[in-house]
């Protein structure tokens, strides 16, 4: 059993989480916020040193909130948001802000990829992930196309994950489960040239999700407050995390709420085909995943709370006072075009039914219930990558969206399935403590440190009225996201 603590750090797309773990489970969760900037129209970038800062700033608060705890900490390990990246010199500087998961400036870089490669289908079915103006290939043509001189004064291409390990370890090396979601590596995890192009010789070694890369040098360890010389284990991406950290199986795929939302399917083995708008990436422990990754969720609401000057729990408050169907109110969630299962970089979001009546709580319950819409449609598509095709049994959660009730009411109402929540609402960090546990043989189990507290059961009547709500629903999604087309 762990003698000491296990400290996560979770690479997240707008904060970056420090939790600390013990036997019987989180003793400690800190929180530093990340500023992304949007300079112009589908650009999403963020300053690469704040990736360094906010971890030390997270671990100083958890430091504060648990000083014995943090003493006693004898290992490290990540979980991290993926696709984002930044072009970095052998000496460890980032060369200017990180291009975001989210960004999706290379529209045309992935069309023209898409046309040298043979085909947007033919490169998804090679490398699991879309083609399109998010992916990492398309922005990385972008950065040689519009940027030549950042892109060949740099040595390595990083995900903040990556380039914080290599400050702590001295080691340069990324995890598979993040290698296979940039869609420049084939299924076993060959680089496919024309793809990665100039990042081909920029790229780090993959290495398994619970390898420990090396352990925490002395300089950064003094600026944590840690011991130098514990393991410092790579851990895997933020979806796979929480697969593990959820404990989703086959018939309990994991739904998260973050910046974005996701659904995640864990195989045994490699759908062949996958279903037309999901997306293969290898998981944490071994398997694969089918996943529908949407656009936006928490984000969201964040922007509608930015516009009327309200924070997202107070908007999830106003939303509660709104029946299901916000009086007529129906969202799409696409801010920065839709993916899955749509795959549309020219979607944008928008509200409908809008009148005189309706107030801020509409808008936030419409908002919310866009994304449960989203999750709906994404789940129906990875049924088909199941083995036996069968529909979900129930859901795992994961993500912040776990501490929402309202959004637990609204998925559960909108699939009709019963979820189950486990006693942290971290599923990542979790997922990120399970692979310390095995890179270190400490011995963890799930079950234990982190055990399901609450099993959500649909409401009858929400669901019923969800389902009168599920025609007017996909009817608008249907329409809008053929008529927002972007503009420069």
């Amino acid at each position: 059993m762990v003698q000491g603590v296990i400290l996560t750090v979770d690479f997240g797309t707008s904060v970056t989480k420090v939790a600390l773990w013990g036997d019987e489970g989180m003793v400690a969760l800190a929180r530093a916020e990340l500023a992304t900037s949007r300079p112009e129209l589908g650009w999403a970038e963020q300053e690469s040193f704040s990736w360094w800062t906010a971890v030390v700033v997270a671990c100083a608060e958890a430091r504060a909130l648990a000083p014995v705890e943090f003493g006693t900490v004898e290992v490290v390990s990540c979980s991290a948001a993926r696709q984002t990246f930044v072009p970095v010199t052998s000496a460890g500087e980032p060369l200017g802000k990180g291009l975001l998961w989210s960004d999706r400036r290379a529209v045309a870089e992935a069309a023209e990829l898409a046309r040298t490669c043979g085909g947007a289908d033919a490169v998804r079915r090679r490398t699991g992930v879309p083609l399109d103006g998010g992916a990492v290939a398309a922005k990385v043509a972008w950065l040689a196309a519009h940027e030549p001189a950042r892109l060949a004064a740099s040595d390595w291409l990083l995900s903040p994950r990556d380039l914080v390990v290599w400050r702590l370890t001295g080691e340069i090396a990324t995890d598979s489960t993040l290698a296979s979601r940039t869609g420049l590596y084939d299924f076993d995890g060959k680089v496919i040239a024309e793809l990665a192009g100039p990042a081909t010789e920029r790229l780090p070694r993959v290495v398994d999700p619970a390898s420990v890369v090396g352990q925490l040098r002395a300089v950064p360890a003094a600026e944590l407050g840690l011991h130098p010389g514990i393991p410092v284990v790579i851990g895997a991406g933020d979806r796979p995390c929480e697969v593990i950290g959820a404990g989703a199986a086959v018939e309990w795929p994991m739904v998260s709420w973050g910046t974005t939302a996701n659904v995640s399917v864990p195989l045994p083995a490699r759908p062949d085909p996958a279903p037309v708008g999901a997306v293969v990436s290898s998981g944490a422990e071994g398997g694969w995943l089918l996943e529908g990754g949407l656009s936006a969720a928490g984000s969201f609401l964040a922007w509608l709370g930015h516009l009327v000057g309200r924070e997202p729990e107070e908007l999830a408050a106003l939303a509660a006072a709104s029946p299901p169907g916000a009086r007529g109110v129906v969202a799409v969630p696409w801010l920065d075009g839709a993916r899955a299962p749509w795959w549309r970089d020219d979607a944008r979001a928008g509200f409908v039914g809008i009148a005189s009546a309706h107030g801020i709580g509409d808008l936030a319950r419409a908002t919310i219930e866009s994304v449960a819409w989203e999750v709906a449609r994404c789940l129906q598509m990875v049924t088909t990558g199941r083995p036996d095709g069968a529909p979900a049994l129930g859901l795992t959660l994961g993500g912040a969206g776990t501490g929402i009730p309202l959004w637990v009411e609204v998925l559960t109402a909108v699939t009709g399935l019963p979820a189950t929540r486990r006693r942290s609402g971290e599923a990542a960090s979790a997922g990120a403590a399970l692979l310390a546990s095995r890179a270190c043989d400490l011995h963890l189990s799930l079950d234990q440190f982190d055990p399901i507290d609450a099993e959500i059961e649909p409401d009858p009547l929400s669901a019923a009225a969800y389902r009168e709500l599920a025609p007017l629903a996909e009817r608008v999604a249907g329409t809008v996201v053929g008529l927002t087309a972007a503009t420069p």
